[in-house]
């Protein structure tokens, strides 16, 4: 097998190599539309408006941007599409916002929340 050392050096090189996919302006666009749609005070939304109580950082576009390199890495592809963008969202997002807690009590979950945060790129 593959020695523990040598399966660190690999990982650290793959964490490398996932950082240098390059990223297309529409993909990086649609990331920051979607962060943006997520926070109550900056949506256009009404479901997150009036349901959200905080919504994701800046940190959560950096998460999605790196997820979605590896993804596409992981795919045998040289770059990050929209699908992957859609596909990783609720990963990333479902802990970085929270719905209120009356919307919790209605039935309300955050994973229909980010369903319609996505729709408009799907």
């Amino acid at each position: 097998g593959v020695s523990s050392a040598a399966s660190d050096v690999y990982k650290r090189q793959a964490q490398q190599l996932v950082r240098t996919i390059p990223v297309g302006e529409r993909v990086v666009e649609a990331i920051l539309e979607l962060i943006r749609s997520g926070r109550p005070e900056t949506t256009s939304i009404s479901l997150v408006s009036e349901n959200v109580s905080w919504g994701p950082g800046p940190r959560a576009g950096q998460a999605l941007m790196l997820a979605t390199r590896a993804r596409a890495l992981l795919d045998g592809r040289v770059s990050p599409s929209i699908d992957d963008v859609i596909a990783l969202a609720p990963s990333v997002l479902r802990h970085r916002m929270s719905v209120s807690f009356t919307a919790r009590a209605e039935g309300l979950t955050l994973d229909q929340v980010i369903e319609q945060m996505c729709a408009p790129f799907a």
